[in-house]
This record gives C-alpha cells, structure tokens and sequence, in this order.
C-alpha cells in the first residue's frame, strides 16, 4: 500500500504546483488585468510575450518551466528507499506529466490553463538535459523561418520522443513521458492548428504591441467625452 501513497502523493504534489497560474498571477499583479480576457485567452507565456511585452512574456515563461522543475523534484522525494536505482526516473516521470497537467487543467482557474509547452520544457531539462538544447535550437530555427511559436512547439512536440529514444534508449520511463507529452501538447495546440491552416494565425513579435493599442484606444475614447 505504501508504493501507491507515494505514487500518489508524488503526483498530488506536482500537480499543484503545475497548477499554478503565474500568466493569471503577474498579469493581475502589475497590471491589475485579467490575462484569460487579452489577446488568444491563453494563460501562457505566448499571451503575456503577445499581449504585454519581451519582459513579462520571459518572466513567466521562466516561471512555467519552474514549475516542471519543482514539479519533478517534488515526486523524486517520494522515491521509496527500495527503488532508489530504477525508481527515480519512473517517479520523475509522473511528477513530470502531473506538473504538465497542472498548467494545463489548472483547478485555480477552473480547471483551465496554457498549453504545457514551458512546463514540460522545465521537466525535460531536469529529466533529460541532453534532450533540452536539441529541442531549443529545433524551436529557435522554426519560429525564426515562420514566425508562429505554436508550430514551433508542435514541432518539437512532434520530434520530443524520437529525440528522447536517440539520445536515451535505455530509458523507458522517458519515452512514455515523450509520447504521453506529445500527445497532450499537439492536441492542447489543435485550435492553432486549424488557425495555420487558415493563415489566420497571429505571428510572434517582441513589442508591446496589443497593450499599447488597447491603451491608445481608451485614451482616445475618454478624450472625446
């Protein structure tokens, strides 16, 4: 009974802290807005970059991943003595995929969330830091060339677990996590799909460009009153 305690309190615990909604968290701080209401709606570090500007945007990007991380090295603690060779990765793993849902399916924002791309990214690095710095340059190259961080994550999504078993074939823990990861990414991004497809999908830019225009607006409308 105990193993399943511990599998148990090992997802709890990074499933909260996943839960967390930072994107929520420094919008409201700073700039007393509510983020799931600009922009896609998205409660990821995309939306803030979008909406908001570089800095922002960074910050919780940083957060998110933190998350992963904490997340991990959370469930790694309920690691039963007896499984302390083997039982790591396999305990990383389900802290992994619960902090990914946690960002995902957020039960502070009604069960909401971003699309786990930083969360995971923050596990991976954590996980299996060889696997991180091929993902990274793989995403840099592709919304360098097209512009749109979704397919950007789409992409490394797609190539997460041939890239884990090249790099980590004696690892099966990891593979499950690449594919479960995959999965969960490309489908959460499914409406970005239909978007590219459409042509409507908004490019990435580094300007404060929707809070400014937001703003201008405003200012505007309460001028001609």
């Amino acid at each position: 009974m105990e193993p399943v305690l511990r599998v148990i309190g090992a997802a709890l615990a990074a499933y909260l802290v996943g839960s967390i909604p930072w994107a929520v968290i420094v919008v409201k701080l700073f700039w007393k807005q509510d983020i799931r209401t600009l922009g896609s709606g998205n409660t990821g570090a995309t939306n803030v970059l979008r909406v908001f500007g570089t800095a922002p945007g960074i910050a919780v990007l940083v957060l998110d991943a933190g998350k992963g991380a904490l997340g991990v090295a959370l469930a790694m603690l309920f690691v039963p003595s007896a499984w302390a060779t083997g039982g790591a990765d396999w305990f990383g793993v389900i802290g992994a995929l619960a902090a990914v849902a946690g960002h995902s399916f957020s039960p502070f924002i009604g069960f909401h969330g971003g699309k786990g791309v930083a969360t995971a990214a923050g596990a991976i690095i954590m996980l299996a830091p060889k696997v991180a710095p091929v993902m990274v340059v793989i995403f840099v190259i592709v919304v360098a060339i097209w512009k749109h961080v979704s397919l950007g994550s789409i992409v490394i999504a797609a190539l997460f677990p041939g890239v884990s078993w090249w790099l980590y074939p004696d690892r099966p823990a990891l593979l499950i996590l690449a594919f479960a990861t995959a999965a969960l990414v490309i489908w959460r991004h499914r409406s970005n799909i239909g978007r590219m497809r459409r042509g409507e999908e908004s490019k990435i830019t580094f300007r404060r460009r929707t809070w400014d225009e937001m703003k201008h607006r405003f200012e505007q409308r309460s001028g001609e009153r």
